[in-house]
């Protein structure tokens, strides 16, 4: 059954599940709250009123957000297209969720540890540390992501040497199909390009780069007008940037991509469409104002959001008519 949320549209009631609060804060039927809906990774509720929408981004890092929700309908004719990095514009996710499981084995001191089916959504898309949270939440309680997050920066190190040196894990970044085709249309096009990932800096440039390579197109940053991660890792020896508390499902990488990135406005939000195949990436879109195609291939359908994508792609081809 379809159901129409005040400022983010219809969405498929079955794709969400109804609850009596979020998050001990609102509650249905309750100071003009006549609805509690919320995905199905408990992440974000949707807050339902008479005149508006509010979004409440749970954490497992103990930082939940409440966020207004206004998303206007596309209007066509893009201005600017906001890509995804990890599974829409490089399938490199097999090798992201690979590093979190050698994580955690290492972490538990189980060499034959493996994640199952259902963790997937819980263990891409997001940051670093709520996908290490998760892991340690199911699988190991009372680790630290403290001491999973040094064996991980540790890991990818290790693991990003041997790629660059031709050897590791084999396939790990490679360009999502008709990537070439499309980024170089869209610039004929004069439509901008924001790439935005919830990746840190240290494991979204090499990728970038070896996709770049891979497609003997130079230099990325002739493609798109603007690149915004999740910025470098805290971490001893080298100051952080704020990132990890803010990744996707929370709107900021998006919001910061397109309005100091590409120097959009609110009113040109109805000419911006966001790709994206994680669930997480879809929230986000939603929660920063801009219209999504999915692309398949990712976690959208498991996590049961594509109801929030405006049209889905098979490939990127496909999703260049829409602009």
């Amino acid at each position: 059954m379809k159901l129409t949320l005040q400022g983010l549209g219809e969405i498929e009631s079955e794709d969400f599940l109804e609850e009596k609060s979020s998050g001990g804060v609102f509650y249905a039927g309750r100071e003009g709250v006549k609805q509690v809906l919320s995905t199905y990774d408990k992440k974000v509720d949707f807050i339902q009123f008479e005149d508006k929408t509010l979004a409440h981004v749970h954490s497992s890092m103990g930082y939940p957000a409440i966020y207004s929700v206004n998303r206007p309908a596309y209007a066509g004719g893009a201005l600017a297209v906001l890509m995804d990095l990890d599974g829409t514009s490089v399938h490199s996710e097999d090798f992201w969720v690979w590093i979190i499981q050698q994580t955690l084995a290492e972490l538990m001191r189980n060499p034959h540890f493996e994640l199952q089916e259902k963790d997937i959504p819980f263990v891409s898309g997001h940051s670093v540390s709520e996908h290490l949270q998760y892991g340690i939440d199911t699988y190991c309680p009372g680790k630290k992501v403290e001491e999973a997050r040094a064996i991980y920066y540790r890991l990818t190190e290790e693991e990003l040497g041997k790629i660059l040196e031709g050897r590791g894990y084999p396939d790990a970044f490679v360009p999502a199909p008709h990537l070439k085709e499309f980024l170089t249309k869209v610039k004929e096009r004069k439509i901008r390009i924001g790439l935005v990932t919830s990746g840190l800096q240290e494991k979204a440039w090499p990728e970038i780069l070896a996709a770049f390579r891979a497609m003997k197109m130079g230099d990325p940053l002739d493609y798109y007008d603007a690149i915004i991660t999740a910025g470098t890792a805290l971490k001893k020896g080298q100051t952080g940037t704020l990132g990890e508390l803010a990744p996707k499902p929370h709107p900021w990488l998006y919001a910061e991509t397109l309005r100091v990135g590409l120097g959009m406005e609110e009113k040109d939000k109805p000419r911006v469409l966001g790709i994206e195949d994680s669930s997480a990436g879809v929230l986000s879109l939603a929660l920063a104002g801009i219209q999504c195609v999915g692309v398949e291939g990712g976690n959208i359908r498991q996590g049961k959001v594509n109801s929030l994508c405006m049209q889905d792609g098979r490939n990127l081809m496909e999703i260049l008519e829409m602009l």
